[in-house]
Formats: C-alpha cells, sequence, structure tokens
C-alpha cells in the first residue's frame, strides 16, 4: 500500500478508539437493559426515541460536515478559519431555532409521537440532539487538524460518564433504594426507568460541550461569511438529502414501526425486540463509522494535493470489502455466544441480524461509491441516489411490515442499500471512472458465502464442537485473504514487527 493508504490504516485505528471502541461499550449496556428495564416495551421507547434523534442529528447538520471538509480544502479559500467560522455560525443558529420551536411545541409534539404522559423526553431528546449537531464541526474540525487522540479522548470520556451514570441510576439506586432510601428518595422514582436513561444522556452531552469550548475559540474569533454560506449550503444540501437516506435506511424502521399498529403496547414490544437484536449487528456499523472517519478528509486532501488518485480509491474500497467480510463472518459463526447479550426473550429477532449485516455492507460500499459526486461537485447525484432509497424503504416498511413485522423492515434496509449501491458504481463509472477491482470483490464476496453456509448449515449439537469448527473455518478464510490480498508488513503497527523480523 501507498503512504495515504498507510495513513488511512492509521487513522482508522485512532478513530476506531472511539467509534469502535464507544460503540461497543454502548453495546454492552444493551444486556442491562434488556434484563433491568421492566418490559420489553420500555426497550421500545428507548428505540423508537434514539432513532428520531439519529435522524434529527443528520437533519441538523444538513450536510455541513461534508461540506466543511470539502471548503477547507479548496484551494481557493485563502482564509480557512472563515469556513470554520461560518459553519459554526450557521450549526449554532439551526439548533437554537430547533430547540425553540420544539419547546414551544412540546405538548402537540409528544402526544403526536406516542409520549404525551412524558413530554419530557422529547423535550430533553430536543436538547440532546441540538448540542451535539453543533459540536459535531468542533469534532470535525478536530478531525481536520489531524487531532486524532483528542478526538478520540473527548468521544470516550462523554461513553464512560454516559456508562456511569446509566449504571448509577439504573443498578446502583434501585439498590439503594431498597436498603436505605431515605438517600435517595428525594429525586429518584422507581418507575422512571426510561427518562434516566435520557438524563444521564443529557449529562454526557452538556460535558462534551464544555470540553470542546477551546476548539470552537479559532472559529468565533472570526467573521462569518454570508456569501461563503451561501456556497456551502448549495454544495450541502445535496448531501443532506444523502445522509437523511442513509440514516433513515438504518431509523426508518424504528420510527414508522410504532404507526402502522392500532395496538401500541405490542407494537412498542417488537420494536423491543428488533431494538435489542438489531445492536448484534451494529458491529460492521461500527467499522464503517471508523473508516468514514479517516476516510473522507483523506480523501478531500488527497485530492487537493495530488493527480490521479483513482488507485488509493479503488485500493480502500477493495479493503473496506474484505475487512466488512471477515466481521460478518466472525459475527454469524458466533452468534451462539453473542445472543447472550440480550434476555432470553429477545432470541426471536436474532433472525434479522445476517440481513441487516449485509444491509449494512451495502450501505458501506454505496458510501464509499459516493466519493465520484462529491469529487466533482456534482452533490444532487447523492440526492437522486437518496430519494429512490427513501422510496423503496418507506413503501416496503409501510406495505410489508404490519403482515411481516420487523423482518419486512430488516429487508427494506438490505434492498434500499443494494439499489443506491448498484445505482452509485453504474452512474460513477460514467461521470467519474474508477478502477475498483471488480474480481476480487467478487471473488472475496463468493468465498464469503461458500464460508457462511459451511459454517451455519451443519447441524452440530455440541456447542463447543459447534463453535471450534467455526473457528477453524474463519482461520481458513483468514490464511486466504493475507496469502492473497492482505500485506501485513505494510499495516501501521502490524508492520513494524514484520519488518523487524525480516518478514
Amino acid at each position: 500500500m501507498a503512504g495515504g493508504m498507510k495513513r488511512l490504516a492509521g487513522e482508522t485505528a485512532i478513530y476506531g478508539v472511539s467509534s469502535i471502541v464507544g460503540k461497543f461499550l454502548n453495546w454492552m449496556l444493551v444486556p442491562m437493559y434488556t434484563r433491568v428495564l421492566a418490559t420489553e416495551s420500555d426497550f421500545g421507547v428507548v428505540t423508537n426515541l434514539y432513532a428520531w434523534t439519529a435522524l434529527l442529528m443528520v437533519i441538523l447538520t444538513y450536510g455541513m460536515e461534508t461540506g466543511f471538509f470539502r471548503f477547507m480544502n479548496k484551494k481557493e479559500i485563502t482564509l480557512p478559519m472563515r469556513v470554520y467560522a461560518t459553519t459554526l455560525f450557521s450549526l449554532a443558529s439551526t439548533s437554537i431555532f430547533f430547540v425553540f420551536f420544539v419547546f414551544s411545541a412540546l405538548t402537540p409534539i409528544s402526544h403526536l409521537l406516542g409520549y404525551g404522559e412524558h413530554p419530557e423526553y422529547v423535550g430533553m431528546m430536543a436538547g440532546i440532539v441540538a448540542v451535539d449537531a453543533f459540536c459535531s464541526i468542533p469534532f470535525a474540525f478536530l478531525r481536520y487538524q489531524g487531532k486524532a487522540v483528542r478526538f478520540a479522548g473527548i468521544k470516550l470520556l462523554n461513553i464512560f460518564l454516559n456508562i456511569i451514570l446509566v449504571v448509577f441510576f439504573l443498578l446502583v439506586c434501585p439498590w439503594i433504594y431498597t436498603y436505605a432510601p431515605v438517600l435517595i428518595e428525594w429525586f429518584y422514582k422507581p418507575d422512571y426507568q426510561v427518562g434516566y436513561i435520557f438524563i444521564a444522556n443529557v449529562g454526557t452531552t452538556l460535558v462534551t460541550f464544555l470540553l470542546l469550548i477551546p476548539d470552537m475559540i479559532p472559529g468565533l474569533r472570526e467573521k462569518a461569511s454570508f456569501g461563503l454560506l451561501k456556497q456551502m449550503l448549495r454544495y450541502s444540501f445535496p448531501i443532506l438529502l444523502l445522509g437523511i437516506a442513509g440514516i433513515f435506511n438504518q431509523t426508518a424502521d424504528k420510527i414508522l414501526f410504532p404507526f402502522l399498529f392500532d395496538d401500541k403496547e405490542y407494537a412498542t414490544t417488537q420494536l423491543g425486540i428488533y431494538g435489542a437484536c438489531f445492536k448484534v449487528a451494529v458491529v460492521m456499523v461500527m467499522f464503517i463509522q471508523a473508516f468514514r472517519y479517516a476516510y473522507e478528509p483523506f480523501i478531500f486532501a488527497k485530492n487537493k494535493s495530488e493527480g490521479d488518485n483513482t488507485k488509493a480509491y479503488s485500493e480502500a474500497m477493495k479493503y473496506f470489502i474484505i475487512f466488512s467480510l471477515i466481521i460478518f463472518l466472525g459475527v454469524m459463526y458466533y452468534l451462539d455466544i453473542l445472543k447472550y447479550f440480550v434476555a432470553a426473550e429477545y432470541y426471536p429477532g436474532l433472525r434479522v441480524v445476517p440481513i441487516v449485516m449485509l444491509g449494512e455492507l451495502f450501505f458501506g460500499i454505496y458510501f464509499n461509491l459516493s466519493f465520484w459526486y462529491k469529487l466533482i461537485d456534482q452533490t444532487q447525484w447523492g440526492a437522486y441516489f437518496s430519494t429512490v432509497g427513501c422510496i423503496v424503504t418507506v413503501l416496503m416498511i409501510v406495505l410489508l411490515a404490519p403482515s411481516f413485522g420487523y423482518m419486512a423492515c430488516a429487508w427494506a434496509s438490505f434492498a434500499s442499500n443494494l439499489l443506491m449501491m448498484v445505482l452509485s458504481y453504474v452512474i460513477g463509472q460514467k461521470k467519474f471512472p474508477i478502477q475498483y477491482d471488480l474480481k476480487s470483490a467478487m471473488v472475496y464476496s463468493v468465498l464469503a458465502a461458500v464460508f457462511y453456509v459451511a459454517g451455519i448449515l451443519p447441524q452440530i449439537d455440541s456447542e463447543i464442537l459447534r463453535l471450534g469448527y467455526r473457528t477453524l473455518l474463519l482461520l481458513v478464510f483468514l490464511v486466504i485473504v493475507i496469502k492473497r490480498d492482505l500485506p501485513l508488513s505494510e499495516l501501521p503497527y502490524i508492520g513494524r514487527r514484520f519488518k523487524k523480523s525480516g518478514m
């Protein structure tokens, strides 16, 4: 791999500390949620509101994160701090407006979403998403500066603090309330479990904002430019539609599902089961997010400083597919162990895991392909693909979910991501041709499918023998990958040991 690819792999590893490890730690809360929350319906409420939060996060950042990287690296931009100042001003304005709007209509909005008895849930979520949206730009500034360690440090602190607060409210407080209620009865309500999850999030969001203030100062010292803002919005708006499609494919099921059934308790219970099992497939999402953090600034910077970089883009795609398939096989082979992270009541939902993971793989490939229209400033194509994807997702969920339940939701995401991936590739090859290694992609995909079938189909009653057999298969797959296409000596950190040993 070239030097740029080494940098990509190295930064992916650092950002992965906050992305992969952070999500993993949050994932570790799932066993507690599924066992401590009173009903599956309670976890359905958490799943639904956090889905709304994810969608609103994309809307409130409206593509400006990508626009920030694009304009900070434009050759004609002589004052990059003006780009930063303009982006901060824009996000601050829209976040404040959003909070004002939600709180001025909190009661009707809460009833519309089905939380009329707990409007404070909606209010807390609105405040969280508004602050998080604004903070996305200081985090982007850290990435632009290459301060991966500080970025990861703040993200991890946020995760650890959230976990500490959640454990305190859901485990420690109930124990204290049982043996010494007088100590906490002045603030603690035993039946307010879901609410405390959101309260913990409010606390961590405020701490993150305070920690990022020093990184906001360089942008606050510069004046915002309305002319520049118009250019950035023109560039970023189609990316907003792209982002909505991407997150909607992940959250539409969790947002729409409660509205498709007359029995709301049944709907939230099924959503809770689906949401908990969806978390098992989150490993793929972790990898895609970590890859994106390093990939986006790397691509724009490389496009600015060098000539033809299509080979680098092709290499990045190949290695992304390779590692994604390894993750897919790993999760599916050890699902017999991973299932214990949720309570037994949630096991029926495990059948969505392979479908969801493949859907996320398609979206990851689609994300990598999408750089062709960003680099030639034709982001309207992202809007076209996004619109098609959203239509497919919504139609499949609305038409099929009442009959097939959450399985329709999983297949909707799968089909939508697959369609967007194919459309982006076909049109991208006409607009910005890149010689992707399709042969390797096909070989590894077929190979992974064969190994998947070989590992899942045999009926081996002994769990130890079954896991041992699948482990052997996974090792064989890894050996094939290493010998064929993965030069370990070129990878950061690992490569140093190979070079020292003369390998």
